[in-house]
Formats: C-alpha cells, sequence, structure tokens
C-alpha cells in the first residue's frame, strides 16, 4: 500500500505572514475529515523581514520549513520544494491564497480521474468574491499588443482583444487549457521543474509550455475554488514587480521563439510603460494635481519604463 501523502503543499513564502498563517490553516484543516486527501505542507521561506518562517516553525511544527538566507526568487524556491515534496502530487499554492472547503480534494480527485493531465489549477477568485481570471491561452505577441495598448482591459469580453485570459468567458466549466497559473498548481509526479532564470512571473508560462511540448495536457477545474489575494507580496513594490513581469515575458519570447520576438517583445512593453505614464501626467492635469494617485501612477511607471 503506498503510503505516501497524496498531496504536497509547496507554498513560496516572502513577507506574507498573516496571510502565510491563513493558507497553511486552509490547506491542512480537515485533512483527517472522511474522504479529504492525506497533505504534507512544505514552506519555502525567501528570506522574509516579517518573521514568517518563525512563525511557521512555532505554530505549525508538522510542515516542512526550508528558510533561505536569501531570496531566490519564485521559481527556485518552487524547486526547493519540490525536491522534497513526497506526495504522489504536488500543489504549488501561493502564500496569499487560501483553500476553500474540499478544493484540494477536489483537484486530487480530477487528476485521478484523468491520468492524461500533467497538471491542472483551481478556480481563483478575489476576497469580494468575484472570480479572478486563472487560465490562459499560449501567449503571442498579440496578447502582449493587447495588454500593453490596453485594449484587453478596455475590451475584456471581446475574444480578439481579451482572449489571452480568456476574459470573454465566465469560467464556469472545466476545460483543457495552454495555461494555469502558478498562484495554485497541481503537479503529477515526475515533477517538472520551474526554469529558475526567471526571478518572477512567468516562470509558469514556461512551465506550461514545456509540459505542453512534451505531450502532457493541462485543464482548469472550475469546482476546486480558492481565494486569492493578488499581489499581496509585491504591492509596496509596484513597479519592480511590473519589470520583472515583463522581463520575464521578454525571457519567454527569447528562450522559445527568437531574439526578435524578444526584441518586439521589449519595445511593446516600454511602449505600454509610456502609454500608462502620459495616462498619469494628463490625469493629474486635468484634475489640477488633487488626485495624487495619479501623480503616483505617472511615476510608477515611469520607473517601469526606465528599467524596461
Amino acid at each position: 500500500m503506498d503510503s505516501r501523502p497524496d498531496v504536497s503543499v509547496v507554498i513560496v513564502s516572502y513577507n506574507t505572514r498573516e496571510l502565510l498563517r491563513e493558507c497553511l490553516e486552509s490547506a491542512l484543516c480537515g485533512q483527517e475529515s472522511n474522504g479529504a486527501p492525506a497533505v504534507e505542507a512544505i514552506v519555502v521561506d525567501n528570506a522574509s523581514a516579517d518573521g514568517s518562517a518563525q512563525m511557521v516553525a512555532e505554530q505549525f511544527p508538522h510542515v516542512r520549513l526550508i528558510a533561505n538566507p536569501d531570496n531566490r526568487g519564485f521559481g527556485a524556491a518552487c524547486n526547493q520544494g519540490l525536491e522534497a515534496a513526497q506526495g504522489r502530487y504536488a500543489l504549488i499554492l501561493n502564500a496569499d491564497i487560501r483553500a476553500q472547503p474540499s478544493a484540494l480534494r477536489r483537484l486530487v480527485q480530477f487528476m485521478d480521474a484523468h491520468p492524461d493531465a500533467a497538471m491542472c489549477g483551481g478556480q481563483l477568485r478575489y476576497p469580494d468574491g468575484r472570480i479572478q481570471p486563472s487560465c490562459a491561452r499560449e501567449l503571442t505577441l498579440w496578447w502582449v499588443f493587447c495588454e500593453q495598448s490596453m485594449l484587453a482591459k478596455l475590451f475584456p469580453r471581446a475574444r480578439l482583444f481579451g482572449g489571452y485570459w480568456r476574459t470573454e468567458w465566465d469560467f464556469s466549466a472545466t476545460i483543457e487549457t495552454e495555461q494555469v497559473m502558478g498562484a495554485c498548481m497541481l503537479l503529477r509526479r515526475p515533477f517538472p521543474r520551474f526554469d529558475e532564470a526567471y526571478f518572477l512571473y512567468c516562470e509558469d508560462t514556461d512551465l506550461c509550455y514545456r509540459v505542453r511540448q512534451s505531450g502532457g495536457r493541462i485543464y482548469y477545474v472550475h469546482d476546486a475554488v480558492f481565494v486569492h489575494h493578488l499581489g499581496a507580496s509585491g504591492e509596496p513594490q509596484r513597479a519592480q514587480m511590473v519589470i520583472y513581469y515583463n522581463r520575464g515575458k521578454e525571457r519567454y519570447f527569447r528562450k522559445f521563439h527568437g531574439a526578435w520576438q524578444a526584441r518586439v517583445c521589449r519595445w511593446l512593453n516600454k511602449g505600454g510603460a509610456l502609454l500608462r505614464v502620459a495616462i498619469g501626467v494628463l490625469g493629474t492635469a486635468f484634475t489640477l494635481g488633487r488626485r495624487p494617485r495619479l501623480r503616483q501612477y505617472a511615476a510608477t511607471f515611469w520607473q517601469v519604463w526606465r528599467g524596461s
């Protein structure tokens, strides 16, 4: 009889102590109840300065804690957790996510019932209950253009412009998809590894692309629900987060589609930053400076333009 846990929940933490506590409680709660999967939890802390690692050690002594002396980035920390994982499956889960009752069980049930599935992801919701797009089509330069020109935001229900994150859809059915968000990603053994050259963002896009290239199938499971406090660890450093995201996209295109597509992506990213600077500057002028957020918006994307 297989004595391994059903699922190893791998959580990378960085300065999200209180949300991490909620995440662990939700992942571990009810694991002894009838029909619930047997769970092991692994926290990889990337040198948090808010006492996250100490909290885990003191309040969750049965959780495997890997405390890095410095911030190794998301993909590298995930790989550390995957190397330690003993479960039949491994769930990559952001520290700012709270699993709803039966969510883990539903993902495990789906993978057990679909041996063709290499990975799957659940439905993510914002804390106010709105659905957060969490599965996407393959990343292309067209989708980068739609994002940076703001067409995707202006016309989210149009398949032509909002199709990357499937925002023309209501996320109400389980489907096969090109990629799921790394914030909630269940993997089948043998566990694929993330490319550690991505520090933050697009490492999940890269992983999903490689899984599909090797013949694996990816699914979005609509009735496995998780609440996601999106960007909790990065909000105070928004400009740097956007720069990481832009660099991740450029690396993805360079790696899989060549240098010229990476260059086009870079100029789309820079053009998108300048567009947002202009919106912030014009908004500040039209409101006579009475809305500081517009001035901050312009300053943030000026930093993005300079850093991209």
